[in-house]
């Protein structure tokens, strides 16, 4: 049987940062352009193509004027 390409949690986690982004009102091009990548790499992240690791988390949270703990946080339903 295939394993998924994604936990329930890691997806949760996905959709939190696509919320933080639109409650900041940014755009892709906004948060690519403060990590200095392009825009592709935000949509591949949003989309699961790419997956973050943690410094890279911690760097796109912020990227979106959040919190990393309280995202976390959020993600595991404790926030």
């Amino acid at each position: 049987m295939p394993k998924a390409k994604f936990s329930p949690m890691y997806t949760r986690l996905r959709r939190l940062l696509v919320e933080r982004r639109n409650m900041a009102g940014l755009s892709q091009v906004d948060v690519a352009t403060a990590l200095g990548k392009p825009q592709s790499y935000v949509s591949k992240v949003e989309s699961g193509e790419r997956r973050l690791d943690v410094m890279e988390f911690v760097e796109f949270t912020h990227a979106l004027g959040a919190d990393p703990v309280r995202v976390l946080r959020a993600m595991v339903g404790k926030g």
